[in-house]
């Protein structure tokens, strides 16, 4: 059993999206971000850096903090979605780090200005639309002549789909990327896909609106780590 601790953002959506895929066995501890569940002592010390999701896998007795080291734990378990041919392995791995240095940080720190963000900051927000823009055409060029951006459908299109699935509300148009549309439209239909995004669809969110969750998510600094690492456990 693998307890997976999430809330239902494009990181934490990674990994329900991925143990629907590999048909893994698993129950959901609820981290809302909005309300500080991330500093909770208990679970820092599964995942140091304050942030889901991370799982612990209660066969092994293994926790895994960070999506990517995720995405490769339960892969090597289920032996899924990762090849062991080495090429294979690194054109998956390659483009599973595009997404954890690229497309990931770009699009939330689009989403932090378009979604919680109160002040006009024109700068800021042209800076980080025109990167995603950008890191869409490089995924549409990839995708020319292949299916999935390794070839075959893999952690690394599982890694990348959450982060395209805000494009209409970044303010984007798919339909300028023609091969990416047939991606995106080809994993949207996938019934582990839909399972895994379907997590937590029905839970509260009101960070965008909270003063306090925004404070929570947002003004942090290294007094916040070290007040967390202090706290008592519950």
């Amino acid at each position: 059993m693998i307890e997976l601790y999430y809330w239902p953002t494009p990181n934490g959506r990674k990994i329900s999206i991925m143990l629907e895929e590999c048909g893994l066995a698993y129950e959901v501890r609820r981290v809302d971000i909005g309300a500080g569940d991330q500093f909770d002592p208990a679970f820092i010390a599964i995942s140091p850096n304050n942030r889901m999701p991370a799982i612990v896998d209660q066969t092994t007795g293994i926790s895994v903090f960070e999506g990517g080291a995720i995405l490769i734990y339960l892969a090597e378990k289920a032996g899924r979605l990762l090849p062991t041919e080495t090429r294979k392995r690194f054109d998956v791995l390659q483009w599973l780090f595009w997404q954890a240095g690229g497309l990931g940080p770009m699009a939330g720190q689009l989403s932090h200005f378009v979604n919680y963000v109160l002040e006009d900051h024109p700068y800021a927000h042209e800076r980080y639309y025109n990167e995603y823009d950008r890191l869409l055409a490089v995924m549409d060029v990839r995708l020319r002549d292949r299916e999935f951006l390794a070839d075959e459908y893999s952690i690394a299109d599982i890694a990348s789909f959450p982060w395209v699935m805000p494009y209409r509300r970044f303010g984007n148009d798919l339909d300028r990327f023609p091969n990416l549309r047939r991606w995106f439209d080809l994993l949207k239909e996938r019934p582990a896909v839909q399972r895994g995004v379907d997590v937590g669809k029905d839970w509260r969110r009101d960070e965008a609106t909270n003063e306090r969750a925004r404070e929570l998510m947002f003004k942090q600094n290294s007094e916040t780590v070290f007040k967390a690492a202090s706290a008592p456990e519950k």
